[in-house]
């Protein structure tokens, strides 16, 4: 089947396929009785193009040494070249009889099998390309394996001659990879793998380097010199090895997150693979290193192998946790008679054999586990709190059908993050929160009860599920605030527990008592702030409302790096203060601080961008306060340390506020709003040096009247200041949002009976004369929509299809916005149609061949209008962030658009063959693309919306978003 991985492979593809697509519909007119024109000329532009694509192909057979190449080439060309022939025969038989049914046989044989054959010629050379990147991979794999065991520096040049060739050529293959793949999710990852290993290997020589000096001295410090070394030569072997999985992937759904389940399992399989050889070379040598590479690898594809089961179906699971014990157990046995001296008894050497087999039973079981639960297609719950509240709200809407439990798994996701997070606040957020969470609950456990009963479309139910959503949002927005209070205080000052931990280390003090107890005093702080700043990290990656995968992604990378540093980081400081005149230990330590130090910034930053701006500023205010409170009580009960302390934390709040004001002006393109900006943060500025002054003096004397009021006043014009910030950040964020809903009326003076007073009477009922003029009926009010034909009056069932399904979702997206004066929503709806209209045909519940390619174009075009539409509004967005999201995900529009034209004509050569292992195959294939376009318009839809109100006054683009209240506003 068609491949469109590579720029390459879609370039050639696409021609073939719009010629293929005008011989099919030639085939469908013959079989409905009309005469088949003239196919010379067409079938020429083919047979010509296939003897090209066969010429190049024997050429690369004869010219590599690529045994599967070798293999495979040659079939693939055949294959071609018998689609060809079958296309000239009919060309042949058509022009001696236009009725010829043989010709027609022929002709729609030869285009069914044209495109395959000419994908799969691509994708054997495609293969054979990425199979030289991969070798260069595993070369680099095997010097990483043996970084443990070098243990002198002649050595470790030679293993620097060795690396770093391989090295290189593997980071400038992989670059130009990058340049020709067409999925954007896989060239990010392959560039950040990249990056990662350039950072990494020069710190990974420097601590081999270190780990060399200390044990040949015989001094201290060498376990936690070869704790250094090994993590990193880890750390780069997990990217190498993430490098040659995501090479061999040429397919990419729009819906997975690399947080996913499915995901984490496939990195794991990925990983298993790449362990195997060190794992296998250690069972195969009786004399191999204790504790080396080659037993760390085989228990970790055990500790793997554990992991994959943790995520897998059930009967999975317990087969794979029961074979990867037993291994463990014979493993455990093997090292034993090695360290005993009985490697190589015949006893041993069974034991080895035995191991070995049962080893490649395990990694049979992890892909078998991995596929099955691909093949469940069991939805997950959403990874996001956000993406958790649309799950559970589609659920609530229609709480009687059964949408496999997805819903409820992710109120309790949401339920149990609230909790999660209320835990690290004070009272009485937390309280409101809990109380909220208890609440909801209580109403799922009555749902739960009535839709076993079989009521939950009741009343009683469809009002449990109105509670429970109005709770489930009001929670959510109560979380959000609170993930904001915990990034302003946890990131409040991230530079002070770095900066001691590295002042212990390079200024100790003499007494060895007093330097340990004080770097482990230091250490211990930096870890405490890592796992803050790690767990906060976190959560504001799957609770932030940004919408944007690729800034959660980040964050989790980011905290995992966080998390896997410190502890290195701590070590190569404890090296370097007993080794103060080493300059290999100084570097190194500098090399891991200077690491550390980024990722934390880099952290910030990505948290910064996902947190809401106006709560962010706000909540800030409300700790400044606080701490002016502080400050107050300090100088009323006279104890200046106080009074410091709570003065550092205002000037850091505000210094806080400051940098997010920047932030705010560097990403805006909006003159007016960078003005105001940068006015207020000037005001803030220089008020916040005052304030300090004010407070020094009054920490020297609590006493002093003067001074008190001096730091009343100057503290008030600094929280006035950072009010006024807050002011101008909220005025620009509240552009375009809808009124809020006005109050509901005073039910009090409501009477039913009783003397009405001045009512006016009632009119007279109207006149029974059938011969009265009867006015006519007022016209209908001018309509907002274009929804005359909806497709979706009935919610559709997985029976109809997932194609369906997805074209469904996307209308559910769009239609609660009207499409008068907004193009975007017009074509997207006009998108879920047509999609709707493909699935069945598919189906083959209606239609033919022309119509099936011709609905295809039809929503290549409306997928081409929405991407330009897309891409002109992001022009005039004054919101660089926002501009940056939009043309991320519209980017991809284009290109899965080509793509359904070239996978619906390989599937209009099928009709008539369906059932075959290609027609099947066809139809997944053109399913995964169906259900990636959707999305992908979904999310442009949402990121439009949401960069349509910071539109340059001038731009002169009118989309107008009005949005049509859905069911739980009423």
């Amino acid at each position: 089947m068609p491949v469109f991985h590579t720029k390459t492979i879609e370039s050639i593809l696409d021609p073939v396929a719009q010629q293929v697509s005008r011989l099919v519909i030639i085939h469908e007119e013959g079989e409905a009785g009309h005469q088949m024109p003239d196919l010379e000329k067409p079938v020429q532009a083919v047979s010509k193009a296939v003897a090209n694509l066969a010429k190049v192909g024997r050429e690369m057979v004869t010219s590599t040494q690529d045994t599967i190449l070798m293999q495979d080439m040659p079939l693939a060309i055949t294959k071609v070249e018998n689609a060809s022939s079958l296309l000239e025969e009919a060309s042949s038989l058509s022009r001696d009889d236009p009725y010829s049914k043989v010709a027609r046989t022929k002709l729609i044989e030869g285009s069914r099998w044209i495109l395959q054959g000419t994908s799969s010629v691509l994708l054997c050379f495609d293969e054979s390309e990425v199979r030289k990147i991969i070798k260069d991979c595993k070369k680099v794999l095997d010097y990483l394996s043996i970084a443990e065991v070098i243990d002198t520096m002649e050595d470790l040049v030679q293993f620097v001659r060795d690396l770093s060739p391989s090295l290189s050529k593997v980071t400038r293959e992989v670059e130009k990879r990058v340049e020709d793949l067409t999925h954007q999710v896989h060239r990010e990852i392959l560039s950040r793998c990249v990056e990662q290993i350039k950072t990494l290997a020069p710190i990974l020589i420097c601590s081999m380097k270190i780990f060399i000096q200390i044990i040949s001295q015989g001094g201290k410090g060498h376990e936690e010199a070869g704790g250094n070394r090994n993590y990193l030569a880890g750390r780069m072997t997990e990217e190498v090895g993430e490098i040659i999985r995501v090479l061999q992937l040429v397919t990419y759904d729009e819906d997975e997150w690399s947080g996913d389940n499915l995901q984490v399992l496939r990195r794991s399989a990925a990983t298993i693979e790449t362990k195997m050889e060190p794992a296998l070379d250690f069972l195969r040598d009786p004399r191999a290193l204790q504790g080396g590479v080659g037993e760390k690898s085989l228990r970790s594809i055990l500790d793997l192998a554990v992991k994959v089961a943790d995520g897998s179906l059930p009967l999975d699971a317990e087969h794979l946790r029961r074979v990867a014990s037993d291994v463990t157990t014979l493993t455990d046995g093997l090292c034993e008679l090695r360290a005993q001296g009985h490697g190589t008894t015949p006893q041993a050497e069974n034991l080895a054999r035995t191991i070995e087999s049962r080893l490649g039973e395990v990694c049979v079981s992890v892909a078998q586990a991995v596929s099955r639960l691909e093949k469940s297609g069991i939805q997950q719950p959403a990874h996001t709190v956000l993406g958790r509240l649309e799950q559970a709200r589609r659920w609530l809407e229609f709480p009687g059908l059964d949408d496999r439990g997805v819903g409820q798994q992710a109120v309790d996701l949401i339920l149990e993050e609230a909790r999660r997070v209320g835990e690290g606040l004070e009272q009485p957020s937390r309280t409101k929160i809990h109380a909220l969470a208890n609440a909801i609950q209580l109403d799922l456990g009555k749902l739960q009860d009535a839709s076993r009963r079989g009521d939950a479309g009741s009343p009683l139910g469809v009002n449990l599920a109105r509670n429970i959503n109005h709770n489930l949002g009001d929670l959510v927005d109560r979380l959000q605030s609170a993930l904001v209070d915990r990034v302003v205080q946890d990131f409040l000052d991230i530079s002070t527990p770095l900066k001691q931990f590295t002042d212990s280390v390079l200024n100790p003090p003499e007494h060895p008592t007093e330097r340990e107890n004080q770097l482990a005093e230091k250490s211990g702080k930096l870890v405490q702030f890592s796992d803050n700043i790690v767990t906060t990290s976190k959560l504001v990656a799957t609770g932030n409302t940004t919408g944007n995968k690729k800034i959660s992604e980040s964050i989790l990378a980011a905290a995992g790096q966080i998390e896997s540093l410190t502890p290195q980081l701590v070590n190569a400081g404890r090296i370097r203060m007993v080794y103060p005149q080493n300059k290999a230990a100084d570097e190194h330590f500098e090399n891991l601080r200077r690491q550390y130090a980024g990722t934390v910034a880099r952290a910030k930053s990505l948290v910064d961008e996902a947190t809401d701006s106006e709560r962010f500023i706000g909540e800030s205010l409300k700790a400044m306060n606080y701490h002016s409170k502080q400050c107050q009580d300090a100088i009323h009960n006279e104890d200046p340390n106080r009074m410091v302390e709570n003065t550092s934390a205002l000037a850091r709040l505000a210094n806080r506020v400051l940098q997010l004001t920047k932030q705010e002006a560097d990403n805006s393109e909006d003159p007016h709003y960078i003005s105001v900006l940068n006015v207020t943060s000037d005001k803030l500025q220089s008020t916040v040096s005052p304030m300090v002054q004010s407070a020094k003096a009054v920490a020297m004397n609590v006493h002093d009247k003067d001074a008190v009021a001096d730091w009343e006043k100057n503290n008030a014009l600094l929280l006035d200041a950072v009010q006024d910030v807050h002011n101008a950040v909220r005025s620009n964020h509240s552009n375009g949002e809808e009124p809020p809903l006005p109050p509901y009326p005073d039910m009090a003076n409501l009477r039913l009976d009783g003397d009405y007073g001045d009512t006016p009477p009632r009119p007279p009922p109207p006149a029974s004369h059938y011969n009265m003029y009867t006015p006519p009926r007022p016209p209908p009010p001018d309509s907002t929509d274009d929804e005359s034909e909806n497709p979706f009056e009935v919610a559709p069932t997985p029976s109809q299809g997932p194609i369906m399904m997805a074209a469904h979702d996307l209308h559910q997206e769009v239609r609660q916005w009207s499409s008068k004066d907004n193009d975007i929503i017009a074509a997207a709806k006009k998108m879920a149609f047509l999609m709707a209209k493909l699935s069945r045909l598919v189906q083959e519940e209606e239609g033919s061949k022309r119509e099936l390619i011709s609905i295809s174009k039809l929503i290549a075009e409306a997928s081409d209008e929405v991407s330009r539409m897309a891409k002109e509004l992001a022009r005039e967005c004054t919101d660089k962030r926002m501009r940056t999201n939009l043309l991320q995900v519209c980017e991809r529009i284009p290109t899965i658009g080509t793509q359904l034209k070239i996978l619906s004509t390989v599937k209009a050569t099928m009709l008539g063959a369906q059932g075959t292992e290609e027609d099947l195959e066809a139809t997944e294939m053109l399913v995964g693309n169906a259900q990636n376009l959707m999305q992908s318009v979904k999310q442009t839809v949402t990121a439009a919306e949401a960069a349509s109100i910071k539109i340059r006054t001038d731009a002169g683009i009118r989309l107008r978003w009005v949005r049509k209240n859905p069911w739980y506003y009423y």
